[in-house]
C-alpha cells in the first residue's frame, strides 16, 4: 500500500477533520504520515498515523483563535476581522480579501523548501493537501509530485468556472442577501485578487519550475485525480468541472465517545431545570463575538422556561460568566461531536464542521452566518431542511425562542433522514475511495 503525507494548515478546524482522514487511510492500510504545526502533533497520535513538522503559514489558530500565540500583525489582523463581523457581512467578506495575501501565500519559497525536504526523507507516494492551503498546492505542482486534494469547507472552495471567485458566496441565505452594488464591490474585490494570486503563481512557476506547465488561475489550482470533499452531494451544488473525482463524504468526524462523568452530571443538571437542551457554538474564531452569544442566550433563559444552554464561549467566558446557573454551562469548549449526540438543537455559525456533524448526529441548528463559506453553507442548510438562518447583527433575544420553535416544529422530522444519508459515508469511505482514486499513480520512491 502506498505510503501518504497528508498535509494541513495550523488551524484546528481543518487540521482535525484531516487528521480524521488520515487515521481512516492508515485502517485501510496505507503508510501514513501527517504534516502540520508541532502544536498539532497530538492529532497525528490520535490518529495513530506519523508526524512530520511542517509550518505552511504565519497564521494559526490551536483551539480559540484569540488565546492562540502568534505574532502583534496576525493578532491585529484577527481583531480587524472581528471588527468587520460586527459591520454586516460584505464588509467581513471584504476585510477578508484585504488579508488574503498574508493568508494563504505568506511564504511561498520557504513552503517548497520544507516540502522538498520532507519529500527526500519521507518519499511518499502522493500526498493529500487542503484546498485553502495554496503554496503547498503550488509547490506540489512545481515539484511534480501527484496529490488529492481535500476540501474541508463548501465545495464551492473548488472554483467551478470563470464567473466563480473564492470568496464570494455561491449563494446566500434569505436573511443575509447583499444589495447589488455591494455585491458588486465584493465580486470587484474577488476578481483583482483572483489576478493578482494567479500572476504570483505563474511567477513563482517560472522561477522555479519553468519546464512545468503553468498552474494556471491560482484559486482554480487543485488535484487533477482526486478531490475529497467533507461534505453532502447536494443535487443543487454547483456543476463540477472534468476531470478529477470528486469525493462527497458527508463529514469528516471521527466517532464520538461517550461523554466523561463530568459532562454527563453537567447534561443532567441541565435536563432536570429544562425539558430541552440547546448547544450554542460559534467556532474558534467567532467566539469572540460575545455580544451575539449573550443574544442567544439571554433569549433562550428569559424566553424558554423549559430549555437549558450548553455555550462553547472561546475567550470570553469570563465576560459572559453572569449567565451560568442551574440552566446554563458556559465554558471555553465543549465536547462538540459528543454532545451533539445528547442535545436537541444546535446554534452556530455555518462552519462545513459544525454543519456536517449536525447533519450527522441528526441535530436541527439556527444558523448564524458571518464570514467566509458560511453564507453558502447557511443556504444549503435552508434548501436541506435542516436549519434556520438568521442574521447576526440584526438579532434580538426575541428572535431566538421563534427560530428554535421552528426548528422543533418544522424542521426536526427531516433529520432522521439527512443523518442516515450523511452517515452512510464519512471519513472512512472517503479513504477507501480515495485510494482506489489515488491508485493508478507510479510510486514515487
Amino acid at each position: 500500500m502506498p505510503r501518504v503525507v497528508v498535509v494541513s494548515p495550523p488551524f484546528i478546524s481543518h487540521a482535525r477533520p484531516l487528521s480524521v482522514l488520515a487515521g481512516a487511510l492508515r485502517r485501510h492500510g496505507a503508510d501514513v504520515y501527517f504534516g502540520c504545526a508541532p502544536a498539532f502533533e497530538h492529532l497525528a497520535r490520535e490518529a495513530r498515523v506519523g508526524f512530520e513538522p511542517l509550518s505552511v503559514t504565519r497564521n494559526a489558530n490551536t483551539g480559540v483563535a484569540e488565546a492562540t500565540v502568534q505574532d502583534a500583525r496576525e493578532a491585529a489582523r484577527l481583531a480587524e476581522f472581528l471588527d468587520a463581523t460586527r459591520e454586516g457581512a460584505v464588509p467581513a467578506l471584504l476585510a477578508q480579501a484585504r488579508h488574503r495575501r498574508a493568508d494563504l501565500l505568506a511564504d511561498p519559497d520557504g513552503v517548497l523548501d520544507a516540502l522538498r525536504s520532507a519529500h527526500r526523507r519521507l518519499r511518499p507516494d502522493w500526498y493529500v493537501v487542503d484546498q485553502l492551503s495554496y503554496p503547498v498546492t503550488l509547490a506540489l505542482h512545481c515539484l511534480g509530485l501527484p496529490f488529492a486534494t481535500f476540501c474541508p469547507g463548501h465545495p464551492s472552495y473548488v472554483l467551478s468556472g470563470p464567473d466563480a471567485y473564492f470568496g464570494v458566496p455561491h449563494a446566500w441565505p434569505e436573511a443575509l442577501r447583499p444589495d447589488p452594488e455591494r455585491l458588486a464591490e465584493l465580486r470587484a474585490a474577488a476578481r483583482q485578487n483572483d489576478e493578482a494570486f494567479t500572476a504570483l503563481f505563474a511567477a513563482f512557476a517560472r522561477r522555479h519550475a519553468p519546464s512545468r506547465p503553468a498552474p494556471g488561475r491560482a484559486f482554480a489550482l487543485s488535484s487533477p485525480h482526486a478531490i475529497v470533499h467533507a461534505y453532502p452531494a447536494f443535487p443543487w451544488l454547483p456543476a463540477a468541472a472534468p476531470g478529477p473525482v470528486r469525493l462527497f463524504a458527508g463529514h469528516m468526524a471521527a466517532v464520538a465517545g461517550p461523554l466523561d462523568a463530568e459532562w454527563d452530571a453537567r447534561l443532567k443538571t441541565l435536563r432536570s431545570s429544562g425539558e430541552r437542551v440547546v448547544l450554542v457554538a460559534l467556532g474558534t474564531f467567532l467566539s469572540a463575538r460575545d455580544d451575539v452569544l449573550r443574544t442567544v442566550v439571554t433569549g433562550i433563559l428569559d424566553g424558554m422556561a423549559d430549555v437549558s444552554v450548553v455555550v462553547a464561549a472561546g475567550g470570553r467566558t469570563a465576560a459572559l460568566a453572569d449567565l451560568a446557573g442551574a440552566r446554563a454551562v458556559v465554558v471555553p469548549s465543549v465536547p462538540q461531536r459528543a454532545l451533539l449526540e445528547q442535545v436537541d438543537a444546535m446554534v452556530h455559525h455555518g462552519g462545513g464542521n459544525s454543519f456536517t456533524e449536525c447533519l450527522r448526529a441528526g441535530v436541527p441548528a439556527v444558523v448564524l452566518p458571518f464570514s467566509s463559506d458560511q453564507f453558502s453553507v447557511a443556504r444549503d442548510a435552508e434548501r436541506a431542511g435542516a436549519g434556520v438562518v438568521l442574521d447576526p447583527n440584526a438579532l434580538s433575544p426575541g428572535d431566538v425562542p421563534a427560530a428554535l420553535g421552528t426548528l422543533w416544529r418544522s424542521v426536526s422530522p427531516s433529520m432522521p433522514g439527512l443523518a442516515a444519508a450523511v452517515r452512510g459515508r464519512g471519513p472512512g469511505w472517503a479513504a477507501g475511495e480515495l485510494l482506489d482514486a489515488m491508485g493508478t499513480r507510479k510510486p514515487a520512491r
